[in-house]
């Protein structure tokens, strides 16, 4: 594994792979809050890598520990983006068995698999064959009218008998008829208790939970009952929530950045960047929530958001956002301190 990087423990946070939003310069940013969450990649499917011109896998040595999440169906094809993700340098490869969108459906992947745990083996068995990486698996607890807990077990026995010990379960179902892929986010009930029972029944495999987790309490608490939990729109939301992280579930005291050192940090990043079609705002638009309930804060995002965008967005645009914001804050307090007086 890259880095000799104990992955079981990596998982006891981790942050979900969210299309079109985890990307490589989200995670980057998301790195600097927290050294020990576990990070995922959005998900890429297998033809874009195998058969796409783009480099679908690149990513910053510093995002360790780092997983890639696939979309596809087919062995051979998943193999080989196994093998790529392998001597990339990830240190985990995830099976996407949770997505409900039409796009993901109509390509034979995604929570349409729940419905074929034998495929789904059969990618595991020969993913595992090709790569000493960890081969995972990310699901839903049902799909349409395979509700049932004994449809979700089965799913989990086909697929553990095949060699996969780690799954990432978000704790509702998903119905891929009638809802839109955001309506599969809230609507379907949530139910802890059928991941709980799953964990209870396999005590050998590494079970984590995701799905509507917005504090580091309500995750304690799920971890006296699995081994990880999964955070995915409070911590794109609200990305500071990390910054407990690593003191709390990981035992470690190091000092945590402030939010503007990780603005001048950022900032420096930004600089770095020489992809011919690289702006600012592609680093920006992941950091609109890192003031999330600060004074100033709605002041950080409206300029990033009027001055990031746009045929001649700001060069400097985090350092003068940053600027905007705490001077914002300054009056807020001089303010409120006149009112006290």
């Amino acid at each position: 594994m890259a880095n000799n990087i104990d992955l079981n423990l990596a998982r006891t946070i981790s942050v979900a792979p969210m299309l079109d939003w985890t990307d490589r310069h989200c995670r980057y940013f998301l790195r600097l809050i927290s050294r020990h969450t576990l990070l995922y990649t959005e998900m890429v499917t297998s033809g874009a890598i195998i058969f796409g011109k783009g480099d679908y896998l690149g990513f910053n040595d510093e995002e360790h520990p780092v997983a890639v999440q696939l979309g596809g169906s087919n062995p051979d094809h998943m193999t080989q983006c196994a093998v790529k993700s392998q001597e990339y340098g990830y240190d985990e490869v995830n099976i996407n068995v949770g997505c409900p969108s039409d796009r993901v459906k109509n390509g034979s992947f995604g929570a349409c698999l729940m419905a074929q745990p034998q495929m789904v083996a059969d990618c595991v068995k020969s993913m595992q064959a090709a790569v000493d990486i960890p081969v995972t698996v990310k699901c839903r607890i049902g799909i349409d009218d395979m509700d049932e807990y004994a449809d979700f077990a089965r799913f989990i026995d086909v697929v553990a008998s095949a060699g996969c010990d780690t799954f990432i379960v978000h704790a509702r179902k998903a119905w891929l008829q009638g809802l839109s892929p955001k309506e599969n986010r809230d609507i379907p009930p949530l139910n802890y208790e059928r991941v709980y029972a799953l964990k209870n029944e396999h005590p050998e495999l590494n079970i984590s939970i995701n799905g509507g987790i917005t504090s580091l309490e309500q995750a304690g608490d799920h971890l006296q009952l699995v081994d990880g939990v999964m955070m995915g729109r409070e911590v794109y939301s609200n990305p500071y929530i990390l910054a407990d992280v690593d003191k709390r579930f990981y035992g470690d005291d190091s000092p945590v950045l402030s939010r503007a050192d990780i603005v001048h940090k950022m900032q420096m990043y930004i600089e770095q960047q020489d992809a011919p079609y690289f702006k600012p705002w592609h680093v920006a638009r992941h950091m609109l929530g890192l003031f999330q309930g600060q004074p100033g804060g709605r002041v950080w995002r409206r300029y990033l958001s009027q001055h990031g965008t746009g045929k001649q967005p700001d060069p400097d645009l985090l350092m003068n956002g940053l600027a905007a914001m705490q001077e914002a804050a300054t009056q807020a307090i001089e303010f409120q301190s006149r009112s006290v007086g």
